[in-house]
């Protein structure tokens, strides 16, 4: 029998603990987020030779590489480290952003996309899985899961917002090829953080395997896992949500003519929104199925408002209330997520869901590409509203469902060749 890791402790010495234990890694975290060149990004682009179709194809490149590698890097997370995935994710990140910045030409400019794939790769996963089976190893339940991940959505908007501000001001006083450089530091610091995080050791409290056997746990979870395949299908769409809103929402500015100084405070408002999702996420009761269908219901209604208005402040209020609403419901999600497979498998599962989520988006980009030439963006815009009813719905089935029946202690002693049963 294998032995299962109790909690080092209870009440308010395990908040200090987890505290302590989880700040590194919420440094890192920020780090990774000070991307200066994002904010001028498409001005840089233009500047070197891309037009619209070229930009696309940027976009195209990392969505492809992400998801072909997404899922072998989870596997081998759950199997070596989930800290050194992280390290060498930041290293792809700091390099993608060297390469960006030594680019002249646009096909220069494609490595850095293909490096900006490789990070979103290697980082997928790790830090929701840590800070769950570190909330596990302190208290003994995923209890406060929502708490401190959200918490790190905080850190990460926080950081976010920084970085456009400074980002726009440097690109001002220098260029925008000084933001790429002046970003690589900033991003390597990053490693030196996470090599001071303690990794949860739950994972590492099951049989060894092979990692065909293991790939093949992870595989069958994600497909045949009647707990898991639901989730992970919530959080898959619930990305993709976030990702067109992100994405195509200054389109609306573009259409709507707005004026050049609005785009930097948009920027802004919109990236903070995840802020604010990850602080309200754990003070709501989604749980609840009449909170979990107010909260879905509300996603469709923001939704539809860049629909239905031709008015500016209407518009980005409806997108804001989009990103705001996603970030709740992506964080339940990977709540359900983590208590429905084992430790063992936390970090391969969620990659698998953030494959999905690459793979749902590529067709949807290009069809709201599609619409938007043809009927407007408006028009287009009605692809995220499906896409957040169908998020609506996952959310309101899972509120329904019992909580899982095996504890996440019982969950991390599993041996590794199989997926955990699914609850009921």
């Amino acid at each position: 029998m294998l032995a299962i890791p109790t909690p080092t402790a209870t009440g308010p010495r395990a908040g200090h603990a987890l505290a302590r234990r989880l700040r590194p890694l919420q440094v890192g975290v920020a780090l990774q987020n000070m991307l200066l060149w994002v904010p001028v990004e498409k001005m840089f682009m233009t500047q070197i030779g891309f037009d619209a179709a070229a930009i696309a194809l940027v976009a195209a490149v990392y969505a492809t590489v992400a998801p072909v590698l997404e899922v072998p890097f989870g596997i081998l997370a759950d199997r070596w480290s989930r800290t050194g995935m992280m390290i060498l994710a930041t290293l792809a990140l700091a390099a993608s952003s060297a390469v960006g910045g030594l680019s002249t030409t646009p096909a220069a400019y494609i490595a850095a996309a293909g490096l900006l794939g490789v990070f979103f790769a290697l980082n997928s996963g790790t830090v929701e899985s840590i800070i769950y089976d570190t909330v596990v190893e302190e208290t003994g339940s995923g209890d406060g899961y929502e708490r401190w991940i959200g918490r790190v959505h905080v850190v990460e908007a926080t950081a976010l917002v920084l970085s456009a501000i400074l980002g726009g001001l440097l690109a001002a006083l220098t260029s925008a090829r000084v933001t790429y450089f002046a970003t690589v530091p900033l991003v390597t610091a990053a490693v030196i953080a996470f090599q001071r995080c303690r990794e949860p050791r739950l994972h590492r409290h099951t049989e060894r395997a092979t990692f065909q056997r293991q790939a093949l746990a992870t595989v069958r979870a994600l497909t045949t896992d009647r707990a898991a395949r639901p989730v992970a299908l919530l959080t898959a769409l619930t990305a993709v949500v976030t990702m067109m809103v992100f994405e195509f929402g200054p389109l609306w500015l573009v259409s709507l003519h707005a004026p050049a100084a609005l785009y930097g405070p948009y920027w802004a408002v919109l990236v903070s929104a995840g802020g604010l999702g990850g602080w309200l996420a754990f003070r709501t009761r989604l749980d609840r199925p009449a909170l979990a269908v107010g909260l879905g219901a509300s996603l469709v209604l923001a939704a539809l408002l860049p629909v239905l208005s031709h008015a500016l402040p209407v518009v980005i209020a409806g997108q804001v209330l989009v990103a705001l609403a996603a970030a709740m419901i992506g964080i339940r999600a990977g709540r359900l997520l983590h208590d429905a497979v084992g430790a063992h498998l936390r970090a391969g599962v969620s990659s698998g869901a953030g494959t999905l989520s690459w793979l749902i988006f590529l067709p949807v980009s290009v069809l709201f590409g599609q619409l938007c030439r043809a009927h407007g963006v408006q028009t287009a815009g009605l692809l995220i509203a499906l896409l957040a009813l169908s998020v609506a719905a996952l959310l309101a089935h899972a509120a329904r469902q019992p909580s899982p029946a095996v504890s996440a202690g019982r969950q991390a002693a599993e041996p590794t060749g199989e997926p955990i049963p699914a609850a009921g």
